[in-house]
């Protein structure tokens, strides 16, 4: 399930346009709309500090439940896109894009991918690299029921294999994006360790039996 809430002060606004907009980040505000939930947008102002923190620290933070909280009410939201600036900071939000959550309602998710068992992968403890393709997979889901995680097992992968996203179990009412084919996550690339020990031996006899003659 989706990490805990993440609360964020908020308050609505009712100006737009760079005037108001660049008025609201000196105040420490970042601007931001509300869509979705068959309602019109909303017009909103997030704490700057608190966002900004969250970008940071926070590497769940679009697949997380918000609670924007603007005093005389809450509203459960998504965040969707957040604009940085191009040259100050690309940590410095100049605009950020929320989803409503109502209960009922499908979100389209990027969720990062989680690899287990890289200690006892065989194709690993051969020597051989994981190679990750994808570190996250969109995904359709019910916005009070969003994965934290996917988890992909390492533990039956050797040097060559290739991991598809259909390896990967996805909770109930989760549905993939990409539907038309079995895409790639990752492979296990590389030599064995057992398989250049053997070779080194073999490379060192025609020296040994010459040195005998």
């Amino acid at each position: 399930m989706a990490s805990d809430l993440v609360n964020l002060p908020a308050e609505t606004r009712t100006l737009q346009g760079k005037g108001p907009n660049k008025r609201l980040r000196a105040a420490g505000k970042v601007p931001a709309v509300i869509y979705g939930g068959g309602e019109p947008p909303m017009l909103c102002a997030v704490e700057m500090k608190e966002l900004r923190r969250e970008l940071q620290t926070n590497p769940r933070f679009y697949s997380a439940m918000c609670m924007l909280d603007f005093g005389d009410r809450k509203l459960r939201v998504i965040p969707r896109e957040t604009q940085v600036h191009p040259v100050v900071d690309e940590a410095f939000p100049i605009h950020v894009d929320f989803v409503r959550a109502k209960g009922g309602s499908m979100a389209t998710m990027a969720v990062p991918v989680t690899f287990l068992n890289e200690e006892s992968c065989p194709g690993i403890k051969r020597g051989g690299v994981l190679n990750v393709v994808r570190r996250e997979i969109e995904l359709t889901c019910p916005v009070d029921a969003i994965p934290e995680t996917l988890e992909a097992d390492l533990a039956e992968l050797d040097i060559g294999d290739t991991l598809h996203v259909s390896a990967i179990a996805l909770p109930a009412n989760v549905e993939l994006t990409v539907t038309d084919r079995d895409y790639t996550i990752a492979t296990i690339t590389g030599r064995g360790a057992t398989e250049a020990a053997e070779e080194g031996v073999e490379g060192e006899t025609p020296g040994e039996e010459a040195g005998e003659a």
